[in-house]
């Protein structure tokens, strides 16, 4: 098996990522995911948060989904899924740094829904994340490629899916990297740049800070590159994020600092600082 794509822009040890929760922070390591039965879910996860509180808990979203339905699902089964299914994907619980910080983002910015909640799967599902390797290489005006796609799934999973389940699999995630954006159309999918704002370029940065990248190497990770810009770019919308009040950047003499402390916690630097 291949190395999981955050590795590849990031040196975090077990040890170092043991020190801190992985159910607090909500990134999920590993080589099982959610897109073997579901995509990104976008427009139910769209309704969900239209609906719940911004700091709504786990028990809440849950009632909100399957005892008011709404989602409007048909039987408790489906609703019951549901719950699970967008729960695995993006935690639903404000005691989770990652979706508390992506709740705030997403009340605050509706244009940047579709990236928002790509990220937010991309560190909790690592089967959608071994696609981006591929779906990174693939350039602006090409056509997408379904066995690029089943042939990184083999190599992370050690073919541990079957034929059927990986074929799932690719189209799932072919959806997802649909709904973010990423690809364009139906029978044939071309593969199109997204447009991040201030909010998602401070999410890619943040994800990528709770993992250990300080200075460039946060215009380096998967998730900064997931935003189809160069680095010069990045620092440029990160500096209207500023503005925004999302987070602090100072550049000068080709150094970048950034920093989080008007989105987090005390505890939440806690967590993070005790994890690097």
């Amino acid at each position: 098996m291949i190395k999981d794509p955050i590795s590849l822009a990031l040196i975090i040890t077990d040890e170092q990522r043991s020190i801190a929760s992985q159910y607090e922070l909500g990134f999920k390591f590993g080589d099982r995911g959610m897109h073997t039965s579901r995509t990104i879910m976008l427009d139910e996860l769209s309704v969900l948060l239209r609906i719940g509180k911004q700091d709504a808990n786990r028990n809440e979203y849950r009632a909100l989904i399957v005892e008011e339905n709404c989602l409007t699902k048909r039987t408790i089964a489906t609703r019951k899924l549901t719950d699970q299914r967008l729960s695995e994907l993006y935690a639903l619980d404000a005691k989770v740094l990652l979706f508390r910080i992506m709740r705030k983002l997403w009340d605050s910015d509706e244009n940047g829904h579709p990236l928002l909640a790509i990220l937010l799967a991309l560190a909790r599902d690592p089967l959608l994340r071994f696609t981006s390797t591929p779906m990174l290489r693939l350039h602006q005006g090409n056509e997408f490629s379904r066995q690029a796609f089943t042939d990184i799934l083999n190599k992370c999973t050690g073919s541990r899916f079957n034929e059927a389940t990986i074929d799932k699999i690719v189209r799932n995630t072919a959806s997802s990297w649909t709904q973010s954006g990423h690809l364009e159309g139906r029978t044939f999918k071309i593969r199109r740049t997204v447009c991040p704002t201030p909010a998602v370029v401070t999410f890619a940065l943040l994800m990528g800070y709770i993992l250990g990248a300080r200075g460039d190497v946060l215009f380096e990770t998967l998730w900064a590159k997931v935003l189809d810009v160069s680095k010069d770019e990045l620092i440029q919308i990160a500096t209207d994020a500023k503005r925004f009040g999302y987070l602090d950047i100072k550049a000068s003499g080709g150094i970048v600092d950034v920093s989080f402390q008007r989105l987090l916690t005390d505890e939440e630097r806690r967590l993070i600082h005790g994890a690097n």
